[in-house]
C-alpha cells in the first residue's frame, strides 16, 4: 500500500507541475480590468490566486478613504458573501482569451531565415501543382509574399525603409482568389488569417469591430503576438464595402469600414481582444503592431465591368474606323483592363485604394481550363471521386468527350470552378448508389451520352464484357 501510496503521490506531483508550467506560459490577468501583466505592470496576489494591477487596488484605497464604500453596510446586506468562491471565477477564463507571456530577449529566437525563405519560382512551382492557370495571379503573389519576408529581416542601418506591397485580387466569381490563398497557407509555414468583409461594422454597431481581423490572426498565431506580428491577412469580398450610392441611411459598412481600415493597412499599433471579435466583451487586450502584417485583398466586383465598358466605349465614335458599342461584351478578360479611376467609380475611396499599391486580376476560366481543373491538380475533383471507388475495388474512368460536356454545362452557370462539384456531384448520386450493391462490377467508364441525357456509363464486370446502363 505504501508504493502505491507513493507512485499516486508522485503522479499527482506529475500533474500539478505540468499544470503549473502551462499556467506559467500565460500572463496574469486582472481580476478586475481583465487587462493582462502587460498592459498593466505587475501583479499584486492576493489570496485563493487572485490577481490585482496596483491601478485597481489604488482605486479601491480610494473608494475607501473616501467613504464611498460602507463595508459594514456591504456585509450586513450581504450575509452571503463567504460562500462566494473568488478563486474559481478568476480560474474561468480559458486561455484561448490570454495572452502568452514573451520570452527573454535572450532566448527569442527567429523561426526562419532569411535564407530559409523559399525563392519565388519555388514558390509559383509550388502552386501550380493544385491551382491551373491564374499565371500571372500566381506570380505576383509569389514575389509578393517573397519580398514581405525579406523585408521583415531586413534592417534599416543605411536608412532604406522597405514599404510593404499590400495586394487587391480582382476576378469573377470562382477563378480561385480564396483558393490561391488558402493554398499558400498550407505551403508555408507562417501565420495566415482568412476573413470576410462582409461583417464588418463600425465601432459602436451590431457587427464585428475592424480590429477582429488581427485578432483571427492572432489566434491563428495561438496568441503570440511576436508570430502574429509577422502574419498574411486575407481578406475576402473585399467588393462588399464599397461606398454605397444614393443612399440617406448612415453607411456603417462600407464607406465608414473602409476609413478604418487604413491605419491597419498602412501600419500602426491595434488594440486587439483575444479570443473575441468584439472589445465590448470581457476578455483582455492586447496590441499588435501591424507594420509587418502584409494585407492581401480579394473581391469579384461584380458590377465593374460595366464601369470598364462605360470608360473604353467613350472613345468610339461615328464613321468606318469607329470602334463599336458592343466590342467589349464578350471579352472573358475585360477586368484585366481595370484602373484605379473604375475601382473608385465603384465606390472604394482613393486612400484605401493608396494602400493597396498591387492590383492583380484573375482570369475568366475557359473551358480548357476547365477540363484541366477536373483532373490536373493534385487533390482535383476526378481524382477524389476515383478514389472513393477504389475504396469499393472498382475503376472509374472518364471519357475526354464526358469531360468537355462537364466543362461546357459549368460555363453556362457561370459560377467558375464552384459550377464542378455540384454538376459531378449530381451524375455521380446514382453511381455512387448502385455500385456497392453489386460485386461483381469491375469498371465504371463515364460518357459524353451520360452528362447529355441522350445514354447511359458503360459498367465492365469482373471478366466479362462491358455492358452500359441507359439513363434514367
Amino acid at each position: 500500500m505504501s508504493e502505491d501510496k507513493k507512485q499516486e503521490d508522485t503522479e499527482l506531483e506529475k500533474r500539478e507541475t505540468e499544470e503549473g508550467d502551462k499556467k506559467d506560459e500565460y500572463e496574469r490577468v486582472c481580476f478586475l480590468c481583465r487587462r493582462p501583466e502587460s498592459k498593466c505592470g505587475s501583479m499584486i496576489n492576493l489570496p485563493n490566486n487572485i490577481c490585482i494591477c496596483a491601478e485597481c487596488m489604488q482605486k479601491s484605497f480610494d473608494s475607501m478613504n473616501n467613504g464611498t464604500i460602507n463595508y459594514s453596510d456591504l456585509m450586513r446586506n450581504m450575509p452571503n458573501i463567504s460562500m462566494v468562491d473568488l478563486s474559481s471565477l478568476q480560474n474561468q477564463i480559458p486561455n484561448r482569451q490570454r495572452v502568452k507571456k514573451k520570452k527573454p530577449q535572450e532566448e527569442v529566437k527567429p523561426q526562419f531565415s532569411i535564407r530559409d525563405i523559399p525563392a519565388p519560382h519555388k514558390i509559383k512551382a509550388s502552386l501550380d501543382e493544385y491551382v491551373i492557370g491564374q499565371e500571372h495571379a500566381k506570380k505576383v503573389i509569389s514575389v509578393a509574399v517573397y519580398n514581405h519576408y525579406k523585408r521583415v529581416f531586413a534592417g534599416q542601418e543605411d536608412g532604406v525603409e522597405i514599404e510593404k506591397s499590400n495586394m487587391l485580387l480582382i476576378g469573377p466569381t470562382g477563378s480561385g482568389k480564396t483558393y490561391l490563398v488558402q493554398t499558400l497557407a498550407r505551403l508555408l509555414d507562417v501565420p495566415l488569417a482568412i476573413t470576410d468583409a462582409t461583417s464588418l461594422t463600425e465601432a459602436g454597431y451590431i457587427g464585428d469591430d475592424i480590429e477582429s481581423v488581427v485578432s483571427k490572426l492572432l489566434a491563428v498565431a495561438d496568441n503570440d503576438v511576436d508570430k502574429a506580428a509577422h502574419g498574411i491577412i486575407f481578406i475576402d469580398e473585399i467588393d462588399k464595402i464599397a461606398k454605397k450610392k444614393n443612399t440617406n441611411q448612415r453607411d456603417v459598412s462600407g464607406e465608414a469600414v473602409q476609413q478604418g481600415m487604413l491605419k491597419l493597412l498602412e501600419g500602426s499599433d491595434i488594440e486587439v481582444p483575444v479570443g473575441a471579435n468584439s472589445k465590448n466583451a470581457m476578455v483582455p487586450l492586447t496590441t499588435v503592431n501591424t507594420r509587418n502584417i502584409l494585407f492581401i485583398c480579394g473581391g469579384a466586383f461584380p458590377d465593374l465591368e460595366n464601369i470598364i465598358k462605360e470608360r473604353l466605349n467613350k472613345n468610339s465614335s461615328v464613321g468606318f474606323q469607329a470602334d463599336l458599342k458592343d466590342k467589349y461584351d464578350k471579352d472573358k478578360n475585360l477586368l484585366s483592363k481595370v484602373t484605379v479611376e473604375d475601382l473608385r467609380n465603384f465606390g472604394m475611396i482613393p486612400e484605401f485604394l493608396g494602400r493597396l499599391p498591387v492590383i492583380c486580376t484573375l482570369e475568366g476560366l475557359t473551358e480548357d481550363m476547365l477540363v484541366k481543373i477536373l483532373q490536373e491538380p493534385k487533390n482535383a475533383i476526378l481524382k477524389q471521386y476515383k478514389k472513393l471507388l477504389a475504396l469499393d475495388e472498382v475503376k472509374l474512368d472518364f471519357d475526354e468527350g464526358a469531360l468537355r460536356a462537364i466543362a461546357r454545362l459549368a460555363l453556362e452557370k457561370d459560377t467558375g470552378a464552384r459550377a464542378l462539384r455540384a454538376i459531378l456531384e449530381e451524375f455521380m448520386l446514382d453511381i455512387m448508389y448502385e455500385i456497392p450493391k453489386d460485386d461483381s462490377i469491375g469498371q465504371v467508364v463515364i460518357t459524353k451520352e451520360y452528362i447529355e441525357h441522350t445514354g447511359g456509363p458503360r459498367i465492365m464486370l469482373r471478366g466479362q464484357e462491358p455492358l452500359r446502363l441507359e439513363a434514367n
